[in-house]
């Protein structure tokens, strides 16, 4: 899991949550959370086996380190009560299960173990986005879309952004139809303004020529996609290279913004 803080243009507060893809470069993350048991209990003697042997120091900064863990692991687990990002988007969680989760954020966020997380290397991965602030362009873009259409016609099922070398690059997936897969990719280059503070351009924006998936495609569609294929086929080499490479939006000096960065770990931004 990882958790983002930023800002969009202006003054209004965005909060946004990630979390980690498992890579070999990187600690495995999406810790799965159980509720209750013993497996829990076990979970949490483990963490605290850990902490014993890499926190060094006073009783103090064992207790803050143990203070951590424990808010991580209560915001993982109310992320996943709340429905994680599926239903942030489609307009499923209730009032109190955002306010359970932006609370615990805040308890998480005053326990910041990087100092200056801007220049830290583990700001640079691959990140799924997990939670959006209510403030947030990119959750209000998604109500809008998927609160008045039924999933089987339009679903965004994950977001991620890779950030590599003063580069970011955001990716929405969506299905049309449970058939009809595509992405939009946004590119993007971040500027450290401080410890805390990043500023990011835009460069570019792309829509993926959609992938369709066969077996998946309702009966009542397939001979209208077919004659779309048929169509595609007769075209122009050169347009038909064009919409194969996807549709290109030049955006620099277009779109910018800064934001800040209130807590980065391993597995949290």
């Amino acid at each position: 899991m990882a958790l983002i803080h930023g800002s969009v243009p202006g003054t209004s507060a965005v909060r946004l949550v990630f979390s980690t893809s498992a890579s070999p470069s990187r600690f495995c993350l999406n810790v799965p959370v159980v509720k209750q048991g013993w497996k829990n209990s076990c979970r949490r003697r483990v963490l605290r086996a850990m902490v014993q042997e890499t926190v060094q120091g006073s009783p103090l900064v064992y207790a803050r380190e143990m203070e951590r863990l424990s808010a991580k692991e209560s915001l993982l687990l109310a992320l996943k009560d709340a429905g994680g990002f599926e239903a942030l988007v489609t307009g499923k969680t209730t009032n109190m299960q955002r306010i359970d989760v932006n609370e615990r954020i805040t308890s998480l966020e005053r326990l910041n173990p990087t100092p200056r997380p801007t220049t830290s290397p583990c700001f640079e991965g691959r990140w799924n986005f997990e939670w959006f602030g209510s403030g947030s362009p990119g959750l209000l873009a998604a109500r809008v879309i998927f609160e008045r259409f039924p999933s089987t016609l339009a679903n965004l099922s994950r977001m991620e952004i890779l950030i590599k070398d003063a580069n970011a690059k955001a990716t929405a997936n969506i299905k049309l139809l449970n058939s009809i897969e595509s992405k939009i990719i946004l590119s993007s280059k971040l500027t450290v303004e401080g410890p805390l503070r990043l500023k990011e351009e835009y460069v570019e924006g792309m829509l993926e020529t959609p992938t369709v998936i066969e077996e998946a495609v309702p009966e009542q569609l397939k001979s209208a996609l077919g004659q779309a294929a048929t169509t595609l086929q007769q075209l122009p080499a050169l347009i038909k290279d064009t919409l194969a490479s996807g549709l290109r939006i030049p955006l620099s000096g277009s779109f910018e913004r800064f934001f800040m960065i209130s807590y980065l770990d391993e597995e949290i931004l």
